[in-house]
C-alpha cells in the first residue's frame, strides 16, 4: 500500500467536502426541513468521513508494515557489516531484498547517495519522508554511529531488538484494549435495542395509535431526537475506539462509520 502524503489528504477533505454541501443544499431545496432532510445529511456525513477513514486505514497499513520490516534491515545491516562492508553498502545490498515498502525507501536513499548526496542527508531525508515514530528514533542512533566509526553492528543488533520488542508490545497493547472496543460497540447496540423498544411497546399503543401526541412532540419528532443521539454517540464512541486501540482518533473514523451505518439502518428498518 502507498503512503498517502498531506496533499493527499487535502485533496480527499476539499472534494469531500463539497460533496456534502452539495448534498445537504439539494435535500434542502428539495424537500426543506424536514424528517427527509436528516437522510441527506447523513450521506452527507458519508461522504465527509469516507474518505478519510479509507486514506487513513491505508496510510497506517503503510507505516505499519515499514516498522515490522524495520528489524529484518537492521539485521541485513549487521550481517553485511560483519563481512567488512561500509555502512552506506550494507544499505545498498540491502535495498535489493524485498522488505515491502521499506524497500522503495532504501531505494531512494541509495539513488540520492549516489547523485552526490552524503549518507546523512540521505538518512535524514528518509527519517522526514517516513516519519514513523520508530524511524524518528532510530535514525539518529544510526547518524550517530556512523560517525563514531567502529563497529556498527553493536549498535544495529541491539536496536533491532529493540524495535522488536516494541512491536511485540503494541501489539499485545491492541489485544487488550480490544475487549474496550467491543464494549463500545455493545454500548450502541444496547442504546438501539432500548430505542425500538420503548417506539414498539411505549410511544405507541397496541392498536397503533400513538400515544405521545402534543402540539410540538409526536413519535416522529422522537424517532428525528434518536436518530440525531445515536449519529452523535456514533461518531464520537468511533473516535474514541481509535484512540483506545492504535492511539489516534483519527484511526477512528473507520468505527465512527461503521457504528453510524450500524445505527442509521437500524433505526430507519425498525422505528
Amino acid at each position: 500500500m502507498p503512503k498517502i502524503t498531506k496533499k493527499t489528504r487535502h485533496i480527499a477533505v476539499g472534494i469531500s467536502a463539497v460533496i456534502a454541501v452539495v448534498l445537504i443544499v439539494f435535500g434542502y431545496i428539495t424537500v426543506g426541513v424536514t424528517s427527509a432532510l436528516d437522510d441527506f445529511v447523513f450521506f452527507a456525513l458519508l461522504a465527509m468521513i469516507s474518505p478519510l477513514a479509507f486514506l487513513n486505514y491505508i496510510d497506517y497499513r503503510w507505516r505499519k508494515a515499514i516498522d515490522e520490516h524495520l528489524p529484518d534491515l537492521f539485521r541485513s545491516i549487521v550481517q553485511a557489516q560483519e563481512t567488512g562492508m561500509t555502512l552506506p553498502k550494507a544499505l545498498e545490498e540491502a535495498s535489493k531484498r524485498d522488505y515491502g515498502p521499506l524497500t522503495s525507501e532504501l531505494k531512494r536513499m541509495t539513488v540520492q547517495i549516489s547523485w552526490g548526496a552524503s549518507f546523512e542527508e540521505a538518512l535524514l531525508a528518509f527519517g522526514d519522508r517516513v516519519g514513523t515514530v520508530l524511524t524518528q528514533r532510530t535514525v539518529p542512533m544510526i547518524i550517530e554511529a556512523s560517525r563514531s566509526g567502529g563497529h556498527v553492528e553493536k549498535v544495529f543488533d541491539p536496536m533491532g531488538k529493540f524495535i522488536q520488542t516494541t512491536l511485540l508490545l503494541e501489539k499485545e497493547r491492541k489485544t487488550q484494549t480490544k475487549p474496550y472496543i467491543a464494549i463500545i460497540y455493545v454500548a450502541l447496540l444496547v442504546f438501539l435495542f432500548t430505542i425500538v423498544l420503548l417506539f414498539k411497546t411505549f410511544f405507541t399503543s397496541v392498536e397503533g395509535v400513538p400515544m405521545l401526541v402534543t402540539p410540538t412532540t409526536s413519535p416522529d419528532d422522537l424517532a428525528r431526537t434518536f436518530l440525531h443521539m445515536t449519529l452523535v454517540q456514533s461518531f464520537f464512541g468511533g473516535l474514541v475506539s481509535g484512540k483506545m486501540g492504535e492511539g489516534s482518533v483519527y484511526a477512528g473514523l473507520k468505527h465512527s462509520l461503521i457504528m453510524m451505518i450500524l445505527g442509521y439502518v437500524a433505526l430507519r428498518v425498525f422505528l
